[in-house]
């Protein structure tokens, strides 16, 4: 026979200890959207969120739309950059101001190679891979939330999704949000 413990009985906190935990200093929030699921689009979010983690900030990373692709267990190992639609792309070549005409970017196979560019680019410049960015966000404490609205329209379901992050309605995230020190749409 075991005998019942009786609960604990916590003291209640002084009058000090709530004037601190009120008057304590929160650290900064950056809430940031991430809507697009390019190789070259996700590269920003998680260089902000993992920036502002280091700093000590909470970071929330609202994925939605094409931007769930980046949580997607499915989908996060196959970005790609596109070759066309990006007026910028392609930058020079070896700092050769000389672009490559757009159109070039139709023909079947360029996308593969602005992603083993852009790919190329980053680990010349000892930039962390797309893998290694997100495994150094999620090691940090960034919260990933993916859109639920949008998971149903993308066909994306929870088992899709990767286990460290959470699902979420745009309403919370606009709670979660109008809290934020900065909020970014990227």
């Amino acid at each position: 026979m075991t005998a019942e413990r009786e609960p604990a009985i916590k003291p209640a906190p002084s009058a000090e200890d709530l004037i601190a935990q009120a008057t304590a200093p929160k650290p900064k929030r950056l809430a940031l959207v991430a809507s697009k699921g390019g190789l070259d689009e996700v590269y920003p979010v998680l260089m902000m969120a993992s920036t502002a983690a280091a700093l000590g900030w909470e970071v929330g990373v609202f994925c939605t739309f094409y931007g769930l692709d980046m949580v997607n267990v499915k989908r996060n190992k196959k970005l790609k950059v596109a070759a066309v639609g990006n007026p910028a792309s392609p930058p020079p070549i070896n700092g050769v101001e000389a672009r490559v005409p757009s159109i070039v970017g139709m023909l079947p196979g360029m996308n593969a190679v602005a992603t083993k560019m852009m790919k190329g680019w980053m680990e010349k410049s000892n930039m962390p891979s797309f893998e290694e960015m997100l495994d150094m966000c999620l090691e940090s404490g960034v919260q990933f939330f993916a859109c639920a609205t949008t998971m149903g329209v993308m066909n994306v379901t929870q088992e899709d999704i990767m286990p460290q992050v959470s699902c979420l309605g745009a309403t919370a995230f606009l709670d979660y949000a109008a809290e934020a020190d900065l909020a970014l749409f990227i």
